[in-house]
């Protein structure tokens, strides 16, 4: 039987000398330059509202990003953020360190007072975290309606009171 081995993460918001290393997360844990080229487009047009890393021994081994989206038609009394990419070093995955991100996120942003949380994933994994099938909610996305496409209440009854196309910040759409 395996065990994995626990690690001591510190989870962090984002320094300046972190750009390069984030870089590297998700250019590794994707294996392409799309999230990698997508974290910094957002970062330049300052669409993030929440950028946190995990620390293992000094070193970035993840990242997890929140960014603001709107609705059509538009809502003005509701304050969304999608949540992603979020990205960990293949070495480091399948220890906790993604949860350790999504949770400490998600308490900032509804710290914050964001309203909720929409993001493009596998419900699997998500669930855990309070993400449902945002359709079921009368939600739409620019990049697909299936099960991935999930939305999770950083208020409570915030599901109940939305219903629209969900538009992400223009970046997803650049790269």
């Amino acid at each position: 039987m395996a065990v994995l081995q626990q690690l001591c993460t510190t989870i962090r918001d984002e320094h300046q000398s972190d750009v390069l290393a984030i870089h590297n997360v998700h250019e590794r844990a994707f294996g392409g330059d799309y999230e990698p080229r997508l974290v910094q487009m957002l970062r330049n047009a300052g669409h993030v509202t929440s950028s946190l890393v995990a620390i293992v021994e000094d070193q970035v081994v993840g990242h997890v990003l929140f960014s603001p989206v709107t609705f059509d038609p538009p809502l003005a009394t509701q304050r969304w953020v999608a949540l992603g990419p979020i990205g960990v070093l293949p070495e480091y995955q399948g220890r906790g360190i993604g949860s350790r991100l999504v949770r400490w996120g998600l308490d900032q942003c509804r710290s914050a007072g964001w309203d909720g949380v929409v993001l493009l994933g596998s419900p699997g994994y998500y669930s855990r975290f309070g993400f449902v099938q945002a359709s079921n909610h009368g939600l739409s996305s620019e990049f697909g309606d299936g099960a991935a496409f999930q939305a999770a209440e950083l208020r409570g009854g915030a599901l109940e009171e939305i219903e629209g196309k969900v538009l992400y910040s223009p970046e997803f759409r650049q790269t």
